[in-house]
């Protein structure tokens, strides 16, 4: 292509880019000038609606109030979608889980759970009932729309006055709506799940239908659900035969069940009682002629002083059933189950007075008010739990629940770290000063032994010695273990970690000394041992459904630290543990500023922990691990292992135990006679008694009774191990 042609090309080029642009240009301005005039033809339009003043006024007042109505209904929306997620199609006729527990024998233990009662109709409640329940929990129920406004404002003036929560302004439709569907965590969250609810149950129900709901199924203590189920329990007749003194004291029990309950407080389930009665009066529902003799003739509830009932023990069997039923099939709609566990009453018995008379005796001496006790075989299965001196004053589980730190009761899963990683129970350490950083640990004695073999380095419980361990055979590896031998929580890998500055809870301390006591294998902790439904059909067992064990630690490694714990026991910091002619292995715990004293040990047979601390973390008064503690580990085990097979511990092997320079103090417990444990069964043997009673069952033409291995295990309440 010659030169002329090259310019011809451009110069046809650019005119057609020009000819394209003018062409865009001129589309632009027309376009920019139609719709300057459909502007303002729109404008001269709406200038024939032009208002001013007062209309003008009232015109944007309504559009701002659709706007933010509009952005108020989205953020309903979003509040109101996680509380109705709470339900479901089913919700009126599902039915809560209801639990019958009996002891390792088929004795009946307690109950849990919710056993609705819905025959009583709402007319066959006394008037005074319904009356005492509207005065004192919601006057204004059939007035409001499940959310009493004035009701509230009146609580948070109320409170703010006081300083403090002094009244309750949730309606008794709201308090419904919390039975029902939501826990009582006490959160901002849960009170709008609560609210929103409310409102949803008053479009769907009558008033009347809320008000017999609300009282067939609020819990009102001692294991009871339900106004018919209270004055059963309570005054040992049905709700439609109860009196004014005795609906006073039931109304009464819907703020705090636990709190106001007769067979715990007498005295405050009556002052609450004489509270209702006030309220019957202000309300206008009755005269003070009509409550006077209510108040000179208060309710006298059935003396249950002497039923004695582990109910930290139930607590954490529930627990463990309400994870169970979970995992069961859909197609399983049963929602009534009886449950044996491995409970002994005698061994729960002693556990309970063991605590109770340390903290009485000791407690004030040593600035303690609380205290747990897990005592279980070495195959998991609980045998006794108590959770704190009293669960009438708190249901907090410290065995189960309270994360504490372990101090040197967590000091066997380091030194089990250094065997593993080729140590032996006499290479030699040193305990000398030593840093990590600028962290420097010192010894209890605040003094060093120098060169000395890993198991007097144990004895003596050296905190150095144990911190040199940790840097060397990592920290990382210790939690590992820990972890596989049964410990749940977090574990941090802090400098402090060998020392126990990390939380635990006492039943998983338990645990992982339960794999020392069976040779090395894994345990799974469990209260439940045999679950079946109401027509006696075995829907879970632990010998037949439970994880199979597995080999954890090496025989020789158990055969190496176990006889260093029982030299602890023998010769160091554990000596107030040991048990006339029976070996004993373990550990003790102290933790910085005696906030928290543990003994752990274990036996060829029971595998036992103690705690002692403050809930609110206060200092002891220099309580140690191998005081108190140790002490009350001596007094139960003393006790649970009379009259049975001594096992031996793997490791340690038959050499006798040394002789007890003194016998320790006797404990004694009310409702054991002579408090001497009766000669008893095995347990293979009181486990082969339950099969054959299930074949003779099986083999019977009558149906199986619904509370599954009974009487025939055991008819004597008395029996242990």
């Amino acid at each position: 292509m010659s030169e002329g042609e090259h310019s011809s090309l451009r110069t046809r080029l650019r005119n057609a880019l020009l000819d394209l642009d003018s062409r865009v240009d001129s589309g632009l301005f027309r376009l920019g000038d139609l719709t300057r005039r459909a502007i303002a033809a729109y404008s001269a339009f709406m200038e024939r609606f032009s208002l001013s003043g007062i209309p003008r006024f009232l015109v944007g007042m309504a559009s701002e109030g659709f706007t933010l109505g509009a952005a108020g209904t989205v953020l309903i929306l979003a509040l109101a979608l996680p509380a109705f997620r709470e339900t479901s199609d089913d919700w009126l006729k599902r039915t809560e889980l209801a639990v019958t527990f009996l002891d390792r024998y088929g004795n009946i233990l307690g109950e849990r759970g919710v056993k609705q009662n819905d025959t009583v109709p709402l007319e066959d409640f006394p008037d005074n009932l319904i009356k005492a329940t509207l005065a004192t929990e919601d006057r204004r129920f059939y007035e409001h729309f499940g959310i009493d406004v004035a009701g509230t404002m009146r609580a948070l003036v109320t409170n703010a006055r006081a300083g403090g929560v002094r009244q309750g302004g949730s309606s008794l439709s709201q308090q419904l709506a919390k039975n029902l569907f939501l826990s009582n965590e006490r959160t901002i969250e849960r009170k709008i799940k609560e609210a929103f609810l409310a409102l949803w149950l008053e479009s769907r129900l009558t008033k009347s239908q809320i008000l017999k709901l609300y009282l067939d199924r609020a819990y009102l203590g001692g294991g009871a659900y339900g106004v018919d189920a209270a004055a059963r329990y309570y005054f040992g007749k049905s709700v439609r035969e109860v009196n004014l003194a005795e609906a006073a004291m039931l109304a009464g029990l819907f703020k705090a069940p636990t709190k106001f309950a007769p067979h715990i407080n007498l005295p405050a389930a009556r002052a609450r009682a004489s509270t209702v009665l006030d309220n019957l009066v202000d309300a206008g529902f009755m005269t003070e002629g009509q409550v006077f003799g209510a108040r000179r003739n208060p309710a006298t509830p059935i003396d249950r002083r002497d039923q004695a009932v582990p109910d930290y023990y139930l607590d954490y069997a529930f627990g463990e059933v309400r994870k169970f039923v979970e995992t069961l099939p859909k197609s399983v709609n049963e929602r009534s189950f009886v449950v044996r566990t491995g409970l002994d009453p005698n061994i729960q018995l002693v556990a309970e007075a063991a605590l109770d008379q340390s903290l009485r005796e000791f407690g004030k001496d040593y600035k303690v008010t609380q205290g747990a006790i897990v005592i279980m075989e070495p195959n998991g299965t609980v045998r006794a739990m108590v959770g704190g001196r009293d669960y009438g004053e708190s249901q907090f589980n410290r065995a189960t629940d309270a994360l504490r730190q372990p101090g040197s009761s967590f000091k066997p899963f380091v030194y089990t770290t250094a065997l593993l990683g080729g140590m032996k129970p006499n290479t030699i350490v040193v305990d000398a000063p030593y840093c990590n950083g600028n962290w420097c640990p010192q010894n209890y004695g605040r003094s060093y032994m120098g060169s000395i073999p890993l198991i007097t380095a144990l004895q003596h419980s050296l905190n150095t010695v144990a911190v040199r361990l940790g840097d060397k055979f990592g920290r990382s590896n210790i939690i590992d273990l820990a972890h596989k031998m049964g410990i749940n929580s977090e574990l941090k890998t802090s400098p402090a970690l060998p020392l126990g500055a990390a939380e635990v809870t006492l039943v998983d301390m338990a645990t992982a000394y339960s794999v020392f006591a069976n040779g090395g294998r894994s345990v799974y902790p469990h209260a439940m041992v045999e679950m079946r439904v109401g027509d006696g059909e075995v829907l879970w067992r632990f010998d037949r459904d439970a994880p199979k064990p597995k080999q954890i630690l090496p025989q020789n490694i158990i055969d190496e630290i176990n006889p260093m714990l029982n030299n602890v026991i023998e010769n160091g910091t554990g000596r107030r543990a040991r048990l006339q002619g029976i070996k004993v292995a373990g550990k003790t715990g102290t933790t910085n500023a005696y906030r928290d004293a543990w003994f752990m040990a274990f036996t060829g047979n029971y595998v036992g922990g103690v705690w002692f601390g403050n809930d609110d973390y206060q200092s002891m008064n220099k309580m140690t691990g191998g005081t108190l503690p140790a002490m009350t580990w001596q007094k139960v085990m003393a006790y649970a292992h009379q009259g049975i097979e001594l096992k031996f511990i793997p490791g340690v092997g038959n050499a006798p135990a040394p002789k007890l320079e003194e016998t320790p103090n006797t404990l004694q417990v009310p409702g054991l006679e002579a408090n001497q444990r009766p000669v008893t069964l095995s347990p293979k043997a009181a486990e082969v008694l339950v099969r054959l009673e299930r074949l003779f069952k099986e083999a019977s033409p009558l149906p199986a009774r619904p509370a599954g291995p009974t009487a025939s295990a055991a008819p004597v309440p008395n029996r242990a191990n």
